[in-house]
């Protein structure tokens, strides 16, 4: 009989033990509760006890939680209706604040939610449809982060980053938009071309100057040349007329028999023309 009781009260005994023990992971935040109030908050991991069914063990994660919420409706700057996705990372930054005011994770997904889209028609009612389907977005999305996360504060929750996971346009908005950005494209596209023919022309005119100048160049060193070659020929006959006027008489004659008596030439002169005197004298 007596080692019968020694059995039950081992058993009791390891029963109240074990339900006085409770552990902490890294990845955990604790409160104790004591008659249904906060007692104490453990942070650090460890094993620790508590009172047996008088106090209770509340856990929390302290890694980061996400939130994938439902479509949402608002009203853009030029009066355009989207249908907003988001996505939100979050973490339990304050454990009893959390615990007093949104009770657990699912009353903190729904207030959220409420903060989020808030701050999303607020902001998105602050542009235009281009804005939030361009690089614009990322600073949108950027300030209702920092919104959020300063309203969420009140409820223990420390909001790290929000993002439109995706929208939804109306086909006729949507066709606005793309017809709006091959509009921009095609001007864009022209520009580059009309800057390339400016470009052309100036390399033509570049090259025309060039070639010009070229040319003038070549032609005043032709007639410098022509000019010394000239002036040396003049100097040439000089010299010989000054050395013997008869020889040079006979050598211009000559030239001028090269030059005009060519081939089915006729001319007609009388015999006794200057012209034929050394002709004459042959005979």
């Amino acid at each position: 009989m007596k080692q019968n009781s020694f059995i039950i009260g081992g058993v009791i005994a390891i029963i109240i033990l074990s339900s006085a023990m409770f552990t902490v992971h890294m990845t955990q935040s604790v409160i104790v509760l004591e008659l249904s109030k906060p007692k104490e908050i453990i942070t650090e991991p460890g094993l620790y006890f508590k009172i047996p069914f008088l106090q209770q063990v509340k856990y929390f994660p302290n890694q980061l939680l996400d939130n994938d919420s439902l479509p949402a409706e608002v009203i853009t700057k030029d009066k355009k209706n989207l249908l907003i996705d988001n996505f939100t990372m979050f973490r339990i930054s304050d454990p009893l604040k959390f615990l007093e005011t949104v009770r657990g994770e699912q009353g903190a997904r729904a207030r959220l939610d409420d903060i989020i889209y808030s701050e999303l028609r607020v902001e998105i009612g602050n542009h235009n449809l281009i804005d939030i389907v361009t690089e614009t977005r990322d600073v949108i999305m950027a300030k209702v982060t920092k919104e959020t996360n300063i309203k969420a504060a009140e409820y223990g929750l420390e909001v790290v980053e929000v993002r439109i996971k995706r929208t939804d346009l109306p086909p006729e908005i949507a066709s606005s938009i793309f017809n709006r950005m091959r509009t921009e494209r095609e001007r864009i596209a022209m520009e580059y071309r009309s800057e390339g023919k400016e470009e052309a022309t100036k390399i033509r005119a570049e090259t025309d100057k060039e070639k010009t100048i070229l040319v003038a160049e070549a032609y005043k060193q032709e007639q410098s040349i022509r000019g010394e070659g000239d002036g040396l020929s003049t100097k040439i006959y000089a010299d010989a007329f000054s050395k013997d006027p008869k020889f040079y008489s006979f050598m211009r004659s000559m030239e001028a028999y090269k030059s005009s008596l060519n081939t089915d030439t006729t001319l007609l002169m009388s015999e006794g023309s200057d012209f034929l005197e050394f002709l004459n004298k042959s005979e």
